[in-house]
This record gives C-alpha cells, sequence and structure tokens, in this order.
C-alpha cells in the first residue's frame, strides 16, 4: 500500500469517525436580536490532516516494534528437557534467551533451589542455563554412577534449528561431564511438536522428552496404551528405562526407591535417621540387579537386590543385632573398604576403621548347617533355569565355597558344545550368578560345512529381540568368517533401537548381540 492510499483510507476512516455538523450546531443556538455574528467556514488545512497521518502512522509503528520487541523476547520457539529422574524443562525465545525454567517433579525442584527454583536462569542464554543445571546435577550425585545417563530433549517447530540445538547442547553438556562426572552418558533426540503433545499423556508429570523415551519402551514390551502402566515406568530414571530399552526386558523393575528400602529392612536399619541408602542400577547385568550402598554411622554396607522380585541376592542381615551379639558397638563390615564412620552412636566412642577381608568361616563349619538347601537341590534348580535334564549334561565340577562372607555353590557341566557356569547361594538356593558358552570345534555341530542361510540367521535375531520383521526398519544380514567358523551380522532398527547381532552359521544360536538407543 502506498502513502497516498494510505493517507486516503486514514482520511476516510476521520470523516466517519467526526463528521461535519457545524450547521446542526447552528440550528440548536438561539436567535438574537440585532446582533449578527458571521460565520465563515474553516477548511481544514492539508497540514493537519497530514500530522494526524504521521501521528497514527507513529502509533503503528510504535505498536509494531513493541510486537517484534514481544516476539524476540517473549515469545517461545524452542523447548528443551533435561531428563536424569529430575526432569526440568526450559522455554526459550528465537534469541535462545530463557523464558522460563520450570522443575517438573520434586527431585527437580531440589536441584534447582539455589536457583530460586530457576527463575535465577531467565534471561541466560541457553547453553549457559543447561551447563548449569548439569552442574547442580552432578553436585545432588544424579551422575556419579558409572552407567548414568541425561536425556536431553529439543522441540522446535524448526527442524533446521532443533538439529543445531541438539548438536550444541550435546557437545556443551558432554564438555561438562568429561571433567565432573565421565562415567555418566549422554542421550539426545528431536521431538516433533505433535509427536510431543501425544507423548504428554498419563497421570504422570513428566517432561515431553521423557514421555517419549517411557512411550519406546511400552511400544517394545507391548503395553502400548496402558496408563497405568505409563505411571509406572515414568517413575523410573532415564538410566533405568534406557537399559531396559537395550536389553529388550519385557518387565518392569522394582526402582530404586523400593530397592533402597528393602535393604534397610533387611540391614534392620529402616527407623534410623542416620542410615542412608543409594542405589544404581545394573538391569543390564544377569541377574537384573540393582547394587545398594547403605551408609551407617557405624561404616559403609553394599547390598543386591533383585530388580524384578526384590530378592536380596548378597548383603549383611541385621547388622544391628549382629554388633550386639558380638559384644561390639560397632558391626563387622561386610566389605574390605569400610571407611572411618562419619557419626557416632550416643554414648560410645567411634573405634578408627582398619581394612578388613570378608569373614572367614569359622573353624569346623565346613559341613552344611541344617538350614541349607542341599547339593542335590542347587541342581535341580540350575538345570531347571537352564532348561535341561539330568540326562542330557555331563558335570565338571560342583562345589561348596565361601566367598564374600557367605556359603555358595559352584556348579559346572556341559550339555552338547554349551558349558555352563553357575553360582548358587547355599542359604536359601538363589541363582547368584549363570553364564553359558558356545565352543565350536572342527568336525563338531559347529564345523564350517553346515550353513543355516541368512533366513534363518535373520529370524533367530528377530525371536530373540522378540520383533517381528514387519515391526523393523533397516534390516541388514552379512555373511561374515570368523576363525573359519561361518557367522551372520544381523542388524536393524525398531522402536528407537539399534540391534546388533552375531548368528552361527553352523546352528542359528545367537552368539553376541548388543542394543542401544538411535540418536
Amino acid at each position: 500500500m502506498t502513502y497516498q492510499e494510505l493517507e486516503q483510507q486514514l482520511a476516510q476512516a476521520l470523516e466517519r469517525t467526526a463528521p461535519d455538523s457545524a450547521e446542526q450546531v447552528l440550528a440548536r443556538c438561539e436567535k438574537q436580536e440585532e446582533r449578527v455574528i458571521p460565520m465563515t467556514e474553516q477548511k481544514t488545512k492539508p497540514k493537519s490532516l497530514r500530522g494526524l497521518i504521521a501521528a497514527c502512522l507513529a502509533l503503528v509503528l510504535a505498536g509494531g516494534a513493541g510486537g517484534v520487541y514481544y516476539q524476540q523476547t517473549f515469545a517461545v520457539t524452542s523447548v528443551v528437557s533435561l531428563d536424569v529422574n529430575p526432569s526440568i524443562e526450559l522455554k526459550a525465545n528465537r534469541n535462545e534467551r530463557v523464558v522460563s525454567c520450570t522443575p517438573l517433579n520434586a527431585e527437580a525442584a531440589v536441584v534447582l533451589f539455589s536457583m530460586d527454583g530457576g527463575d535465577d536462569l531467565k534471561g541466560a542464554k541457553l547453553d549457559v542455563a543447561v551447563n548449569a543445571i548439569v552442574g547442580a546435577l552432578v553436585r545432588e550425585g544424579y551422575l556419579d554412577s558409572l552407567s548414568s545417563a541425561i536425556l536431553i530433549s529439543v522441540e522446535d517447530g524448526d527442524a533446521s534449528r532443533a538439529a543445531r540445538l541438539q548438536e550444541e547442547l550435546v557437545a556443551s553438556v558432554d564438555g561438562v561431564l568429561r571433567s565432573q562426572a565421565p562415567g555418566a552418558a549422554v542421550l539426545s533426540q528431536v521431538l516433533d511438536a505433535s509427536a510431543a503433545q501425544g507423548a504428554r499423556t498419563g497421570g504422570s508429570s513428566v517432561s515431553s522428552g521423557k514421555a517419549s523415551l517411557v512411550r519406546k519402551v511400552m511400544e517394545m514390551n507391548g503395553t502400548a496404551g496402558d496408563e497405568a502402566v505409563f505411571d509406572q515406568l515414568a517413575l523410573l530414571s532415564v538410566e533405568e528405562l534406557n537399559d531396559l530399552l537395550e536389553t529388550g526386558a519385557q518387565q518392569i523393575p522394582i526402582g530404586r526407591p523400593a530397592a533402597c528400602r528393602i535393604a534397610e529392612e533387611y540391614a534392620g536399619t529402616l527407623e534410623l535417621d542416620s542410615a542412608a541408602a543409594d542405589a544404581d542400577p545394573e538391569l543390564d547385568e544377569f541377574p537384573a540387579h540393582y547394587d545398594v550402598e547403605l551408609k551407617t554411622a557405624w561404616g559403609e554396607f553394599d547390598y543386591k537386590i533383585d530388580a524384578w522380585t526384590g530378592a536380596v541376592l548378597s548383603g549383611q542381615r541385621d547388622i544391628l543385632s549382629l554388633a550386639s551379639a558380638s559384644g561390639t558397638q560397632t558391626p563387622a563390615p561386610q566389605v574390605p573398604d569400610t571407611q572411618t564412620p562419619d557419626a557416632q552412636r550416643p554414648g560410645t566412642q567411634t573405634p578408627a576403621a582398619q581394612p578388613q577381608s570378608p569373614a572367614a568361616p569359622p573353624a569346623g563349619t565346613n559341613p552344611p548347617a541344617a538350614s541349607e538347601v542341599t547339593e542335590s537341590a542347587a541342581k535341580t534348580a540350575v538345570l531347571e533355569h537352564a532348561g535341561l535334564s539330568e540326562s542330557q549334561v555331563s558335570w565338571t565340577k560342583v562345589e561348596r565355597d565361601f566367598d564374600d562372607g557367605q556359603w555358595e555353590y559352584e556348579l559346572e557341566f556341559w550339555c552338547g558344545d554349551t558349558e555352563y557356569d553357575y553360582t548358587v547361594r547355599c542359604s536359601d538356593g538363589c541363582i547368584l550368578k549363570h553364564e553359558h558358552e558356545t565352543h565350536y570345534h572342527s568336525g563338531g555341530s559347529g564345523s564350517a560345512g553346515t550353513d543355516v542361510g541368512a533366513e534363518a540367521a535373520k529370524a533367530a535375531a528377530l525371536s530373540h529381540a522378540g520383533l517381528s520383521e514387519s515391526q523393523t526398519t533397516q534390516m541388514k544380514v552379512k555373511q561374515d568368517w570368523d576363525g573359519g567358523l561361518l557367522e551372520y551380522e544381523v542388524e536393524f532398527k525398531s522402536g528407537g533401537m539399534e540391534y546388533e547381532y552375531t548368528i552361527s552359521g553352523a546352528t542359528g544360536a545367537v552368539l553376541e548381540y548388543k542394543s542401544e538407543w538411535d540418536d
């Protein structure tokens, strides 16, 4: 629109708003005798109209400048969420300045407490705010385990800007963790706005990034759409969710808080204010478990809690009763690296702790106790676990041994070309450790003369992953030889995960496999 056209429209608008009614006003005036008041018509000067137009234009321009200022300062263009177990959401404007910082759960509120609940980060550059939050997460102990992970999720309507932000923030956070928490992993994803909105559904208050991760786990284990399962999984940390995806586990673990509570109940310290427990998930190990470290006024004690059942796999029971029975104020340490206590029991002296080895079995106690499971029962338990019968195996080792403060059975046997190795706890028959390895030899079932074929190798990998081929993308099957043995390398993607398998070309057995999140 030209200036002249704008001037004309404004003039017309002014005429409609304030019409010339001079004649109507004069008509209402009282008539005065013998007095004539000459009236002359005053025409509005173009200069005045132009001045009014200029004022209107100034207002329009001022409003436009204000709109631009608002868009650049307050309008949200990017949403970045940081998830460990604390979930924190940052909203930023087009200049990548923080508009808001919101804790999405109680743990996040604690992390942001020293930053005035996140308000101190308003106006800061996005990467600076993210680094400040990561530093706080490290200080609070959320990224100090060797398997801990932080998830960075970016939502942005501009795909190129989202990809750039993802790359820059991952590099920045990785730099912080290299110096402060070298064992932690950085996971990242870019979320489509509509997908992110859909992922937020459910009763749990979680970021869209973590919700997306939960949905991937649900898709993998066949519980998609079950909001009760969503709420259970949303309570897990990013590390736990990532382990579930990598291992393809179909169960929901008990969670870190439950593992800590079980360890404290077993130790008899649940009611003590001086005891504190912290759990590290090891869902990618066999058996899947939580390593719980219990810190008390008398030392540190380690426990292993089964991730699925909550059974105590190892650890000292009733440490207070043990101390009382031994006539000492300090329980005998279970692990060699017992440290000097950091608190004292009321009315007692705290002795200096000395490094000790696990207690050796008392003299004369080699015979099994009446309460222990028998050797025969231990053999039956491992055969049932392996899915084999006594007639199918050849035993090479069945021994009772004292290790890590408890009696255990060491059992080894063969079935065909496969060697099995089990460790069973004597007190209750719990399987503590299990390994098996297939050994191929010339002329045997693993000889190079047999080939199951690429289709059978692919089927074996899919069966192990619990997937159908229709659920996968980018399927690759490659024939290979290793040490004179035929193998197939099978790779595919599904549900945000990458899978890699090594399949025996002779038997179709899974020799190696790994799965990781496709970032």
